[in-house]
């Protein structure tokens, strides 16, 4: 690593780790610790809630994805907005209403103590799961740049995030997020304006716009009704609109973030305006992945681009040169795009510019076959390289492409955004592991001290198993839609919980219980014959389907007198 990167880095994670643990130190009671003294204006708010949700694989996987299908991702936020309303005027008055630390607490009083401890566990097995997978993603870009062990990077990564919230709780998480935001935010925009300025001489910023909307990039929506496209319109407001809802309403690691709010309206005003910038920061975030496409319609691209791991595979000479030959073809292939790139743009508004777009199609078509050869070769012969190498090209381009310095600074970007994310998790799981379960069940009287130390432990051990947890997310070929689709296998149950809690009194704790239950092990039945039998549904209809069972099976337990057997507690 270059010594301006490594400056830039450093100083960057130094600087936040040790703002995070000495300027919240010293907090002794459970007000201050998870709920940050409930002095957090709606403005911190907002980039406490982004910063929870905006984790590295954001950074890391979703140009990656846009770069091979375009911006069609962007519609699993469409209904994100209406949840903000919806969350503002239903979730919020009754979480503040009875002044809980956690939103499993409401459940107890609502329903029984054990439909408390069913979706606690629910939030505690899908958010420690997720933050697995969240802290593997920087951990990608060290090994891949440093060639460091994997594992001792989960280890480097979660250590120094642990170190802040252990001091401070929520308040270190809260006060860290604003700097972390802040951060990426310029090194995002820094990276798009560099490849606005790669473009060669002649072609313009719109001629870039222009090509990648010829190439089917810029589609950012699919107005066809198709329950087995993952993002269309319809899966976008409907099942982005529940995982959206289950995400910021039930899930503990975003309730805390606006919990702490100095009063409801700043909360309800941290929501709404998160719900406005949400969809322009991730429309951001995938465009950059559109201009590294075009970046690459000009410029060489490898073509396989998790090269460090090709490298260090024990593969035969006569394989090497195997791939040798297609990097030959593939490199004579991206001058002949170029140039059909060039012409693409010299034909617009002409007689020619279908033609020349249609000759630009087609040598992607060769490119796609060339790159799909190069993979085959490498799954036959290195069958432990992960073939998949989408979350690979946005790192690809930063560190071949980008100069000293500013390298360093979108690393820190990403370890930021794995941070922020990673803090939130962690401190919510920790809450709730202390609130929902050690206070309630265990030890009820004990001092606020005491609970603050115990909440400090249950940060070490959670910060422990997710670290574990961690050097399995390479199974997983895509790593954002990983995250999300283990969060959609839980949130429909504990929306529909909550769902019933808030507008149907007539429901009872025990049809409830056993309605979620039913619900749960529904939905998993349901991605595993969908798993091993590729039918097609979209991930985002676990949501809705959750929530409906819930509602549902719960409404004829009652109906059907089912609530006078089944036990109320």
């Amino acid at each position: 690593m270059r010594a301006a990167d490594l400056i830039v880095l450093l100083g960057t994670v130094g600087f936040i780790i040790a703002y995070g643990a000495i300027k919240t130190r010293g907090q002794r009671d459970l007000h201050s610790y998870l709920r940050s003294g409930g002095e957090k204006k709606w403005w911190a708010i907002c980039l406490s809630i982004m910063a929870t949700q905006a984790s590295a694989i954001t950074f890391i996987s979703t140009p990656g994805q846009a770069y091979q299908s375009g911006m069609g991702f962007i519609q699993i936020y469409l209904g994100l907005p209406i949840a903000m309303i919806v969350i503002s005027y239903l979730f919020i008055p009754k979480f503040y209403s009875l002044n809980v630390y956690t939103a499993y607490e409401y459940l107890e009083g609502r329903f029984n103590v054990k439909t408390r401890y069913l979706i606690a566990f629910f939030f505690l097995v899908s958010r420690g799961l997720g933050a697995g997978i969240t802290l593997y993603a920087p951990a990608i870009i060290l090994s891949t740049m440093l060639g460091w062990n994997l594992n001792m990077l989960c280890l480097l990564i979660g250590v120094c995030v642990i170190i802040y919230i252990y001091v401070g709780g929520e308040r270190a998480v809260s006060q860290t997020h604003v700097i972390q935001m802040a951060v990426i935010l310029c090194g995002m925009a820094a990276a798009l304006l560099m490849l606005i300025r790669y473009l060669p001489s002649g072609v313009s910023f719109t001629d870039a716009v222009y090509l990648a909307g010829k190439m089917g990039k810029m589609n950012a929506l699919d107005t066809s009704f198709n329950a087995g496209e993952r993002y269309n319109l319809w899966s976008g407001l409907l099942g982005g609109f529940f995982l959206s809802l289950s995400y910021f309403g039930t899930d503990q690691s975003q309730v805390s973030r606006y919990l702490g709010g100095e009063s409801p309206n700043q909360s309800k005003m941290g929501l709404f305006f998160n719900g406005m910038v949400k969809i322009p920061m991730q429309f951001f975030i995938l465009f950059s992945g559109v201009m590294v496409y075009v970046f690459f319609l000009f410029h060489h691209s490898p073509d396989f681009f998790n090269t460090k791991a090709l490298e260090q595979a024990p593969l035969s000479m006569q394989v090497r040169q195997q791939l040798a030959d297609r990097q030959q073809e593939h490199r004579q292939n991206d001058d002949m795009m170029k140039q059909a790139a060039l012409d693409a743009i010299h034909y617009k508004n002409t007689a020619l510019e279908n033609a020349g777009i249609a000759k630009l199609r087609a040598l992607q078509q060769q490119d796609l076959e060339l790159r799909s050869d190069v993979k085959k070769i490498i799954k036959t012969n290195a069958p432990q390289v992960e073939t998949e190498d989408s979350d690979y090209v946005f790192l690809n381009f930063v560190l071949n492409n980008l100069p000293p310095g500013l390298v360093g600074l979108l690393l820190a970007v990403m370890f930021c955004a794995a941070m922020s994310s990673i803090a939130g998790q962690v401190n919510s799981l920790a809450s709730t592991t202390v609130i929902d379960f050690y206070k309630r069940f265990y030890k009820k009287d004990a001092t606020e001290l005491h609970y603050v130390r115990s909440a400090k432990i249950a940060t070490l051990l959670w910060g422990a198993a997710i670290i574990a947890f961690a050097v399995s997310a390479p199974l997983f070929d895509n790593l954002i839609q990983e995250v999300n689709i283990i969060g959609s296998l839980f949130y429909g149950t504990l929306l529909g919980v909550f769902i019933v809690a808030f507008l149907i009194k007539r429901i009872g704790g025990g049809a409830v219980f056993y309605a979620a239950l039913l619900s749960e092990a529904t939905i998993i039945m349901l991605h595993v014959f969908i798993t091993l039998t590729h039918f097609r549904l979209s991930y985002l209809w676990y949501n809705p389907i959750g929530t409906a069972l819930v509602v549902g099976i719960s409404g004829i337990l009652t109906v059907s007198g089912s609530r006078k057997t089944l036990p109320a507690g």
